[in-house]
């Protein structure tokens, strides 16, 4: 079949199954199952066969232990009072700071992606203290609401990051340098939101009220104690990973193993949060894994329609040079942001996309953070941005209005990118110093 054809054909049904509400596993799948039967011919049996032995391989890869894991550990985190030890114990840092507490979003995220791995997790952790607190204090809403949704996406690009691990096992590269790749360029983004406050809270102070405290050596002692829990989480994870005691996939358990310790050295561990931690993490397990799955399908169907290497030749055939290359695929992730799930596009669109950038001359490595950064830009679209869902539901307000509050954090995040590709060492240059 012509592959213009093909590919048509295979957008149709994208849109029809993914469009028709449906859940994405299963849109997938079923796109999967009517392209091989009706564009390649195949015979029912024949899919089922090829589906059940890409089930079990996609499956059965180690490196995805690590995803229930450390999906697990923020669970357990996410149920305790770690959290607001960390909105206490960031207070009187940023008491000084033109925008005040506002920075306790950007900062509290920041820090719990480091443990979290998960964009989600992290906007509804943090935010289930901030916001309340913020609102209270009279701190300006759209504000607090835009940082909360920016930081939290961060979830996905600081180390232990999901989006990275899969992203590791569907390119084949090590999640450890990944992991090191994303360093950089989160502490980037959470600075240029932290800028932007300031720059705000310098020219509209009334974003951010007076503070009347004045802080004692003692108080900034205290404050420390509170930030322990989650910098401890910080130093046994990445530090497992890092001095090279553990595989990511080790340090996932390594890091339960700590939040366990650390949950019932603080007196919270019971069999209500076991349960709670261990339901919550088999849902979000399944959904991603499931997800990885019939994408891997996916893939393999545009393998037998050959619409990688035909999507290759066609745009090598325009000779584009390698800025103009990742200006088309910035321009094709941030039309599929709007539509689909982080998770699900990596999956559907590495196959084709990440062959291109490899004869662009881009590093894997580069490009995995620059993939992540455009599915993070993502979770500030609308309709599916799944930030956005979160915070609709915590301020009651409509979409439109949590969208208006996210676009400046949305112009840095593009930005920051922009950055990224003019200086790739931003990436780049921490994994060559720690693995050479």
């Amino acid at each position: 079949m012509d592959p213009f054809i093909a590919g048509a054909a295979l957008t149709a049904f994208l849109i029809v199954f993914l469009g028709s509400g449906i859940w994405i596993f299963a849109g997938l799948i079923l796109v999967s199952v009517a392209a091989l039967h009706f564009l390649v011919g195949m015979n029912l049996d024949r899919i089922g066969t090829i589906a059940s032995s890409i089930a079990y391989r996609s499956a059965a890869t180690w490196e995805l232990a690590a995803v229930p894991l450390f999906i697990w550990m923020a669970e357990l985190i996410f149920r305790t009072d770690v959290s607001e030890r960390l909105f206490r114990g960031l207070v009187p840092f940023v008491d000084k700071i033109p925008g005040r507490l506002l920075h306790t979003n950007v900062l509290g995220c920041t820090l719990f992606a480091a443990i979290s791995g998960s964009s989600a997790a992290t906007t509804a952790t943090v935010g289930k203290i901030t916001m309340g607190e913020l609102s209270r204090r009279g701190y300006n809403t759209r504000i607090a609401v835009g940082s909360l949704a920016g930081a939290g996406s961060l979830g996905l690009l600081l180390p232990p990051s999901i989006a990275m691990i899969i992203y590791g096992i569907l390119a084949e590269v090590s999640i450890s340098r990944l992991f090191a790749a994303g360093v950089l360029p989160g502490l980037l983004v959470a600075a240029l939101y932290s800028a932007y406050i300031i720059v705000v809270a310098l020219i509209r102070p009334e974003i951010a009220p007076e503070g009347s405290n004045r802080y004692r050596p003692l108080d900034y002692l205290i404050a420390l104690g509170n930030l322990t829990p989650i910098m401890f989480l910080m130093a046994v994870v990445l530090g497992s990973i890092y001095t090279g005691i553990a595989t990511p996939s080790e340090a996932a358990a390594v890091g339960v193993f700590a939040a366990v310790v650390l949950v019932s050295a603080m007196g919270q561990m019971s069999f209500a949060l076991l349960r709670d931690s261990l339901m919550g993490t088999v849902r979000t397990s399944s959904m991603v894994c499931i997800i990885l799955v019939s994408a891997a399908l996916l893939s393999t169907t545009l393998g037998y329609l050959h619409l990688p290497q035909e999507l290759g030749a066609a745009i090598a055939a325009l000779e584009l040079g390698p800025v103009a290359l990742i200006l088309i695929l910035s321009l094709f992730y941030l039309a599929l942001g709007i539509f689909v799930d982080g998770v699900a596009i990596i999956v559907m669109s590495l196959p084709m996309t990440l062959p291109l950038a490899l004869a662009a001359g881009y590093d894997p490595i580069w490009y995995g953070v620059f993939l992540v950064l455009m599915i993070e830009i993502g979770m500030l679209t609308p309709p599916v941005g799944i930030n956005l869902f979160i915070l609709q539901g915590m301020t009651r307000w409509t979409l439109w209005q949590v969208s208006v509050a996210c676009f400046p954090f949305f112009l840095l995040f593009s930005f920051a990118v922009v950055l990224l590709v003019i200086f790739p060492e931003i990436a780049l240059w921490l994994p060559r110093v720690l693995y050479g």
